[in-house]
Parts: C-alpha cells; sequence; structure tokens
C-alpha cells in the first residue's frame, strides 16, 4: 500500500530523488574529504533496499551480474568481496521474511531429491564441526559464510529459475562481464609477453590470483560449448558465441594453472561417459587410483625420495618451464603443496572425527609438517590451507565430512546421467551436459586447491548442482505431460 502511494504520487517521487541526490553528493564530498570508502556505501545500500523489497526477484539477476565484477577489500583484520558478499548477507532476510509468510515456497521436490539430501547432511555435520572446533569464533565465521552461500546458490534459484529463458539468462548475465574482463586480462597479459609471473597482476582486482581466475573461464568453457549448440538457426549469435570458444582455448592456457586444463579434458571424460551409461564408474575408479597413489609414497615412506631440493625449487617463469619442473621435482608449488598434504595427513590422525574446526588448519598445520618438503614459500602470508579439497574437509571437519564430498560429486554425476537419457527436450538435454561438464571441471580445480568458498568459483560449482536439480523437475513434469493420455 506505501508503495503503490509512492509511486502514483509524482510529488513525493520528486522528494526521493532530491533527497537521494543531496545524500549522494554529501557522501561523495565526505569521501573526498576522508579517503574513506565507507562512506560512499550508503546510497547504494538505500538504493539496493528499495529495490530488493519492491521486487526481490529481478534483484536476484543483478547480484548475479555482480558475482564476476565482484573485487576483494581489507577492512583492518577482515576481508570481503565487494558488492556480492554483502548482496548474500541481505538475502539471508529476504529468504527468512519468504518463508515466514508461506514456509511451504521450497519445493518438496527439492527437498527430497538425493543431491539436497547430501546437501543437507553436509550442512549438518558442519554444525557439528563447529561445536567441537579449536577455535569457536574462526568456526562460526565460516559456518555463517556457508549459510549466505547455499541460500544464495542452492535455496534462492530453486525460487526464480523455472523456465528456459531463465537459464539463458542467468548464463549471459554471469558470462558476460567475465569473458569481458578475461578479454581485457588477456589483452593485458600479451603485452607483457605472457610472463607467468604477470598471470597474477593482470587478472586483479577481480580475482585474487590466476588460480581463481582460471578456473571461472575453464568453468565458463563447457558451457559455452552448450550455447553454441543451443543458437543454431541464429548465425550472427552463433558466430560470436563460436568466437568466445576459440578465445577460451588460449585465454586458459595462458593464465597457466595445470588443473584448469586437466579440468577441461576431465569434463570431456565425463561427458563421453555419460553418453556412453558409464558415469556411475568414474569415480570409484578415480578413488582407487588416488588410494593407490596414497599407498605407493606411503609404503616404506617412498614420498621422500620425492623431496625438494630447496636450492633448485623456484616460482617457473614460463608455462612450458612450470610443466618441466613439475616432472623434475623443481616446482615450487608442486613441493609447496606435499608440504601442506603431508602436514594434513598427520593432522587427521589426531582428530579423525570432528577435526581440528572449520577454518582452522593455518593455526595448527605447521607443527605437523616436513621440514624435507619446505620450500621459500612455507612461510604462508597469504595462510592458504590443504589445497586439496578432500584432505581440506578431512583435517577441519574428519572423516564424515570428507566421504560426504565424495558422495556429493558420485550423486551429481549418477543423478546427471540419469537426467540426460530421461530428457527428451533438446535443450535441457544439452544444458545437462554443460551443467555437469562445469561441474567436473570445478571438481578437478577443487582437487588440487580448495575453491568452492571463493566467491565466483562457489557459485558456479553450488549454481551447477542446483540447476540440474530443477531441470530434473523440468523433465519429470515434461515426460509426465507426455505419457498422459490426451482427453
Amino acid at each position: 500500500m506505501i508503495w503503490s502511494r509512492l509511486k502514483n504520487s509524482e510529488y513525493t517521487g520528486r522528494q526521493i530523488l532530491n533527497a537521494g541526490a543531496a545524500m549522494l553528493l554529501l557522501c561523495i564530498a565526505l569521501f573526498a574529504y576522508t579517503g574513506n570508502f565507507i562512506f560512499l556505501a550508503p546510497p547504494f545500500v538505500l538504493a539496493g533496499l528499495a529495490w530488493v523489497s519492491l521486487d526481490w526477484k529481478s534483484f536476484y539477476w543483478f547480484f548475479l551480474f555482480t558475482i564476476p565484477l565482484s573485487c576483494e577489500i581489507e577492512l583492518g583484520p577482515l576481508s570481503t568481496t565487494v558488492p556480492d558478499e554483502q548482496l548474500m548477507w541481505l538475502f539471508v532476510p529476504v529468504m527468512m521474511l519468504v518463508l515466514a509468510f508461506n514456509y511451504r515456497r521450497i519445493p518438496q521436490w527439492f527437498l527430497r531429491h538425493p543431491i539436497t539430501l547430501v546437501l543437507f547432511l553436509q550442512f549438518v555435520w558442519l554444525i557439528v564441526a563447529v561445536i567441537f572446533s579449536e577455535n569457536h569464533f574462526l568456526s562460526l565465521k565460516f559456518l555463517a559464510a556457508k549459510i549466505w552461500f547455499l541460500n544464495a546458490y542452492i535455496l534462492l534459484p530453486v525460487l526464480i529459475i523455472r523456465e528456459q529463458k531463465d537459464f539463458k539468462k542467468a548464463y549471459l548475465l554471469f558470462a558476460i562481464p567475465a569473458l569481458l574482463h578475461a578479454l581485457f586480462a588477456f589483452v593485458w597479459h600479451f603485452f607483457l609477453h605472457f610472463d607467468y609471473w604477470a598471470s597474477n597482476d593482470v587478472v586483479r582486482p577481480f580475482y585474487a590470483n590466476h588460480v581463481d581466475y582460471s578456473t571461472v573461464i575453464s568453468m565458463l568453457f563447457p558451457l559455452s560449448l552448450t550455447a553454441y549448440q543451443l543458437t543454431k538457426g541464429k548465425p550472427l549469435l552463433r558466430l560470436i558465441i563460436l568466437g568466445t570458444i576459440l578465445f577460451l582455448i588460449p585465454a586458459i592456457y595462458y593464465a597457466g594453472a595445470r588443473a584448469a586444463m586437466l579440468g577441461v579434458l576431465f569434463s570431456f571424460i565425463v561427458a563421453f561417459a555419460i553418453r556412453k551409461k558409464i558415469a556411475n564408474l568414474i569415480m570409484p575408479v578415480f578413488f582407487i587410483f588416488i588410494g593407490s597413489m596414497i599407498f605407493y609414497l606411503a609404503h616404506n615412506q617412498l614420498y621422500v625420495k620425492y623431496r625438494p631440493e630447496m636450492k633448485y625449487t623456484a616460482t617457473q617463469r614460463t608455462f612450458g618451464d612450470l610443466i618441466t619442473a613439475t616432472f623434475r621435482g623443481t616446482d615450487m608449488s608442486s613441493m609447496e603443496r606435499f608440504y601442506r598434504w603431508i602436514a594434513g595427513a598427520r593432522m587427521s590422525r589426531e582428530r579423525p572425527i570432528t577435526g581440528v574446526g572449520p577454518n582452522n588448519f593455518y593455526d595448527h598445520y605447521k607443527a605437523y609438517t616436513s621440514p624435507m618438503f619446505k620450500t621459500w614459500v612455507s612461510r604462508n602470508p597469504e595462510r592458504s590451507t590443504t589445497h586439496n579439497y578432500f584432505l581440506f574437509m578431512l583435517v577441519e571437519q574428519g572423516w564424515p565430512a570428507c566421504i560426504l564430498y565424495g558422495i556429493l560429486v558420485m550423486v551429481v554425476l549418477s543423478q546427471a546421467q540419469r537426467i540426460y537419457h530421461q530428457c527428451r527436450d533438446p535443450f535441457y538435454k544439452k544444458v545437462t551436459m554443460g551443467l555437469t561438464m562445469m561441474f567436473a571441471v570445478g571438481f578437478v580445480n577443487n582437487f588440487f586447491s580448495e575453491l568452492l568458498e571463493t566467491h565466483k568459483i562457489g557459485a558456479l560449482f553450488y549454481l551447477s548442482i542446483t540447476l540440474l536439480i530443477i531441470v530434473d523437475h523440468i523433465t519429470k513434469k515434461q515426460n509426465a505431460a507426455a505419457s498422459t493420455p490426451s482427453a
């Protein structure tokens, strides 16, 4: 009632506009005088609150657009990404209000889905790990972040994304700003002669480093392949997307992250397996291979044979040098991974069930490291963690969390295969494959780092899961309608 009166009152609207302009000018003046960015926030905060109160669903589309353009800023001892994290905060009370008016807004088909069940069990065990944490303050921060992550990328899309046009809109809103920035970073990198060290500089401030950047563009690669398939009959748009695909190939290569390339390769293996109905074998084979490698290296402490000679261990100048150094055991980042993995494995023995607590790895791991694998970056001023998400879960949340993450990957691939072969609609069939390939790329990148807590990568990873669940529901409805005889 209040908003309808405001919209119908030209005088009131003019007053609001004048007040907003005055506030904006005042905030700009305060920022210019103090140099404090906090004074620029009030006009945007009030505008956002007004928008979300008028139409929170359209505001969600704006939120998706902001994710690729968000930047990390330091606020004293704390850091945040602006503006996507603040919008995630805002969506928590929005969801609470939506459910307060009608708690049945979350559909039963979503709550009963096998993937949702695994996500729920992961969240429950996270709470258990927080309870038994070594440092509850750090763990509660992690829990809070996980809540607004799951709300923004798991719950809200179920209420908003329902039709083909919604899938297209979500892709365009995320992909266009991300790819435009990728083009800018690529051109800048070109003028720096694709120097490997410069790969971190050219992606800032939108990414912390080249690993985050390469993960995002590698996850967008299979979606671009899907978009190309879906633009048949639209020659201009099809040509643009083909250009995007051809651009992403060298962009991923020169980003200089081995995991991103392996992820793209693995996604094609997953696509082949889904078509041949053998996707259920991928993760068991993967786990057997990894388990065999661990047993081989641990037997008689054979891993000691691969210890680096510190004077020969360095960050490489070119990507070719990186690959060569990886096989010679002289690459710094590879040896540092061994350093962290050994520490993580030793830590897990003391707290195998609940771990040391979410967000607690950094404060405890150095006492468990092996000095023979120490490199010149082992001081770890950036406070990075295990460089492997399975080990990250094991150390901080115990074996149940590690196992549940493995189950999640297996269930997603299994459900994706079922959805793909049950789809009769060509659009959703292709979308299913694109989403699964994107998930597969994210899984491989996450195997060599812990990236799900970074906003851009976490967004793509969790959205791929949620959209698969939505496609499953749409496919079941379409199949039920097609099998119902007409009167």
